[in-house]
């Protein structure tokens, strides 16, 4: 059982390091099932996750509840849109689907900006 939640916690690693990119993939999810799954196959990269420079700070302020970082706040938001625009200007023809992803981007956002923001600290 440690070897297949090992793998289903790369693939979760995988899928949420490319909804940091893709619309509609989402991030945190993915993220923090694989922590979940590493800390049942292999508690060394559970670490290793929560340590990741890039991943590391976004993650570990859902899991512990302890907020998130302006600056993480504003990469996330900043990324977020920069994709969600481009897919609406440049991929989506579909009026209802341009719609959907921005009141996707909105619901994020305002997501994101209700969470508890850490007041000190890195990142």
């Amino acid at each position: 059982m440690k070897r297949l939640f090992f793998v289903l916690a790369w693939l979760c690693v995988a899928l949420g390091f490319l909804g940091v990119f893709l619309p509609l993939l989402p991030t945190t999810p993915f993220l923090l099932l694989a922590l979940f799954l590493f800390a049942r196959s292999s508690p060394r990269w559970r670490i290793a996750l929560m340590k990741h420079r890039l991943l590391g700070p976004y993650i570990r302020g859902y899991a512990s509840n302890e907020g998130l970082s302006v600056r993480t706040k504003a990469t996330t938001l900043a990324v977020m849109w920069a994709a969600m625009l481009f897919s609406v200007v440049f991929i989506v023809r579909t009026p209802w689907l341009r719609i959907l992803l921005l009141a996707i981007a909105v619901g994020v956002s305002v997501h994101i900006l209700l969470k508890k923001t850490r007041k000190s600290g890195r990142s």
